[in-house]
């Protein structure tokens, strides 16, 4: 296992070298090719692809780890692919159990995404069980795009497969391709706070977590109901996507003081110090502490253990909160039409002390990967699928529907959604489109697998120097469309989140070709134990009543972890994989 990391480890360092060899700036091959190096932000290459549309409509499976439908899918992308490609694809998430069973019966799909390299993705290379884009040309005849503007995440899969079973094999790339290193995304963190109850508050300053408490205290008190009567509460959390650990509890840690999450832990990304779960005054703990102060305080949704991700949503829309460190569950549904006329507003705040880490945007591609099964007949239209979904016009149509019917470019290539793409994209839930694009709503007709080639803040080579993001096209930077969002503006001299985010303290998260190692057969089973002990353990304290049971309750879960890994395992695995991750992130420094 060390020996593997070492050789991961110098395999990596060595093709960032490589990288850093490449951008060599005027007049390289690099540029002359149009393959600009690690900072690829000019015009894209085109390249002339095979077609390999066939007569007859051909049904795909698309098994999707990210995807949250099952079914058949329908709607305006799934008639832009009958178009294109004469497909029909059903699509099948990965609920408990179904990883194995595809594995079991020999096919995992023809199109093939997995939410991570790990050891899912990896047990699926060493079995063979995915197709080798390098057989029979299929990556330079119907993936040419894909070949030409994602060397490096294509070059990134080759080494981290040779990793993994000794053969450089390019099986796919990884998701949110970056066309430079210099840049890093959108703020996923953005902070949103009841900005018309802290403008009835006086603008109080906010320069710690004490203060972000207070906060909340007052706004309860000038805010105690939402739109239908109910309380409100400073905050509304969900148990949904826990892992590890208890999702929203480490997340904050993450949106505060900038430690990426590790294992059962913190990391911090600018000095590679690790930060257990159990560590006192840690991170982990600390958030954990604030939310059984919300808790005790009258503050967090008791719903909070319970509820669901949809219903969590349904509080936020009518007003029940009054904060979300993420903005799909802040400002996205509460600053509806109705709430910014009545002069109700969320927004981005952060305390002064905050440091939210920032993601670096990666040319070599995240951890959520594009593959083909190795058994699928349609192996050639597989990849054109893919080729497409990555050009830009692919890029812009899975992001904002059909060109010319919810977007377009102007006589300068700046890019602007039309009046309906506008509508369609302000309540995507219920915007009816026209027959011809497959009529439904808008949202359920978008590309359901949930995954992305392009990072939305890459840059989009059809445009006149825009990214693929809207919130930052020309078209799109107008005035405030009501008084409470130019009262925002003014008082904080910003736009928008983002460029007010980039003007406090952040951490940047260096993007590497980090990869979790794998865990043993007997670590696995101790890692499944600490992770629901952990999650368990945290709600119990979340709900404490008070600071001696949230006390108790932390030394139990503790004692707990410490009974099911007495050796130290799951620490001694995290520090390893701390020094791993360390180490690439210097050699991108």
């Amino acid at each position: 296992m060390k020996l593997k990391k070492l050789t991961a480890g110098f395999l990596t360092a060595a093709m960032l070298a490589s990288f850093a060899a490449c951008d060599t700036g005027s007049g390289s091959t690099a540029e002359n090719t149009g393959t600009d190096g690690a900072d690829n932000t000019g015009d894209a290459v085109t390249a002339e692809v095979t077609s390999a549309k066939p007569d007859e409509t051909v049904q795909l499976t698309v098994y999707s780890q990210l995807a949250n439908y099952s079914g058949k899918f329908t709607g305006w992308f799934a008639e832009i692919l009958k178009q294109k490609f004469n497909v029909e694809i059903t699509i099948i998430p990965d609920p408990d159990g179904t990883f194995d069973t595809r594995m079991e019966s020999g096919n995992l799909g023809d199109i093939v995404i997995f939410g991570s390299n790990g050891d899912e993705y990896k047990r699926a290379v060493t079995e063979g069980m995915l197709f080798d884009w390098n057989e029979d040309d299929i990556l330079s005849d119907y993936g040419p795009y894909i070949k030409e503007n994602m060397p490096y995440a294509i070059e990134n899969n080759a080494v981290m497969n040779e990793g993994i079973n000794g053969e450089k094999t390019v099986y796919g790339f990884g998701h949110n391709v970056a066309t430079s290193t210099e840049d890093h995304e959108t703020f996923f963190y953005t902070w949103d706070l009841r900005w018309d109850l802290y403008k009835q508050l006086g603008y109080p300053e906010i320069n710690n977590i004490d203060d972000l408490y207070n906060i909340f205290v007052q706004m309860k008190e000038i805010n105690p109901t939402d739109d239908n009567g109910g309380e409100t509460y400073a905050a509304s959390l969900w148990p949904d996507w826990d892992g590890n650990m208890v999702m929203y509890v480490k997340s904050f840690a993450t949106a505060y003081w900038g430690f990426d999450e590790l294992g059962f832990g913190l990391y911090d990304v600018e000095d590679g110090t690790y930060h257990h779960f159990n560590e006192e005054n840690g991170p982990y703990l600390n958030s954990l502490k604030f939310f059984n102060r919300l808790f005790q305080a009258d503050l967090l949704d008791p719903n909070s253990m319970t509820q669901t991700f949809a219903e969590m949503s349904e509080k936020v829309t009518a007003g029940g909160t009054f904060f979300s460190i993420f903005n799909y569950s802040g400002s996205i549904p509460y600053n509806t039409e109705e709430h910014t006329a009545e002069g109700k507003y969320m927004y981005t705040v952060t305390p002064n002390d905050a440091t939210p880490i920032a993601y670096g945007m990666n040319v070599l591609g995240g951890n959520r990967i594009w593959t083909i099964g190795a058994n699928t007949e349609y192996p050639e239209l597989c990849m054109e699928i893919l080729n497409y979904i990555s050009t830009p016009e692919g890029c812009m149509t899975y992001n904002y529907g059909p060109r010319g019917l919810t977007w377009d470019y102007d006589e300068n290539n700046n890019a602007y959604l039309t009046e309906f793409g506008e509508t369609a994209h302000a309540d995507k839930k219920n915007t009816n489109m026209p027959a011809e694009w497959g009529g439904g709503t808008y949202d359920n007709g978008s590309f359901q697998v949930n995954n992305t080639t392009w990072s939305i803040d890459a840059s989009n080579p059809d445009s006149n120097g825009e990214t693929y993001n809207k919130d930052n096209w020309k078209s799109r930077r107008t005035g405030a469309t009501s008084d409470i969002q130019q009262d925002w503006m003014d008082f904080t001299g910003f736009y928008n989140s983002e460029e007010y985010l980039n003007s406090k303290p952040f951490k940047v998260a260096l993007a590497t070709p980090y990869s979790e190692t794998s865990r043993s057969d007997d670590l696995k089973i101790i890692w499944q134990q600490v992770a629901e002990c952990i999650k368990n353990y945290s709600w119990q304290a979340v709900y404490a009543e008070n600071d001696a049971e949230y006390d108790r309750i932390v030394s139990e879960m503790i004692a707990q972890c410490n009974e099911y890994d007495p050796d130290g395992q799951c620490l001694q695995w995290c520090l390893d994989e701390a020094a791993y991750r360390s180490s690439l992130e210097e050699a991108v420094r």
